[in-house]
Order: structure tokens, then C-alpha cells, then sequence
């Protein structure tokens, strides 16, 4: 008897709940200015920048000119850098939860972070790095 009493009070707090759950996700879905068709690369750095900074931007520009060229044109792809202590950079960067030098791939609500591998390889094997981009795009 307690167990049938327990899961329906458990019953009706979810059915109670459903409806604010639903308004939650459309106020955020609504809000969020991303694009859930168009792929979209990201490259966030800071005013000051080492030659490793500055490769990163270069690979990740280079390979996608090079291996998605119809896309960039159409605009269903798109690069860009932002300076991330610009305030004016700082919304996007916070609704994509970044708080620092990144190299991030976003489709929609799908996110692809390759900053590790982007300062690792960009100087040393640009090669190995234009080949994560691509697999991570061609993933996504």
C-alpha cells in the first residue's frame, strides 16, 4: 500500500513537473542564436599571441578553404576568430562555455573541442591537424 501511494505522488510530481521542463527547453532553444544546419568553426584567442596561436588560426583556416570550398562559399560553413577578451566576443563565447584559448567545431547543439590536439600539432605536424579537423567535421 505505502509502495502505491509512493509512486503515485512520484507520478504526479513528474506529470506536475512535465509542462516547466517543456517551457525550459523552448526558452533555450529560442535564445540560443547557433545554427543547427550550418557548421561552424570557431577559433577563440587572446589579444596576445605566440607563434603557435597563430598557426592554429592559419592550419584551421587553410584546411577548411581547401577541403570544404563549396561549403565556406554557400556559407553553410563558416571560420571565425575571435578575440576573446573582447567584450564584445564574450556572450558567444560563455553560451559555448568557453573560457580560454579554443578551437571548437559546433552543428546545432553538437560541439567538437579540439584544442589539444590544435596546439599540438599546428607547428610541429599541421598535416595530423588538418586531418583531426576534417574527421571531426566530417563526423559532426
Amino acid at each position: 500500500m505505502k509502495n502505491s501511494i509512493l509512486i503515485g505522488l512520484l507520478f504526479a510530481f513528474v506529470s506536475a513537473m512535465h509542462p516547466v521542463f517543456g517551457q525550459s527547453d523552448a526558452a533555450t532553444s529560442d535564445s540560443q542564436s547557433l545554427d543547427t544546419e550550418k557548421v561552424e568553426v570557431y577559433y577563440f584567442h587572446n589579444t596576445r599571441r605566440c607563434a603557435t596561436c597563430e598557426a592554429v588560426e592559419q592550419v584551421t583556416k587553410e584546411t577548411l578553404e581547401a577541403t570544404y570550398p563549396e561549403q565556406m562559399k554557400q556559407g553553410n560553413m563558416t571560420f571565425q576568430s575571435l578575440n576573446i577578451e573582447e567584450d564584445e566576443n564574450e556572450p558567444l563565447a560563455r553560451q559555448l562555455g568557453v573560457s580560454g584559448q579554443t578551437l571548437l567545431i559546433v552543428k546545432g547543439d553538437k560541439k567538437k573541442d579540439l584544442t589539444n590536439d590544435a596546439f599540438m600539432y599546428a607547428r610541429t605536424n599541421p598535416d595530423k591537424l588538418k586531418e583531426k579537423i576534417q574527421k571531426a567535421i566530417d563526423k559532426i
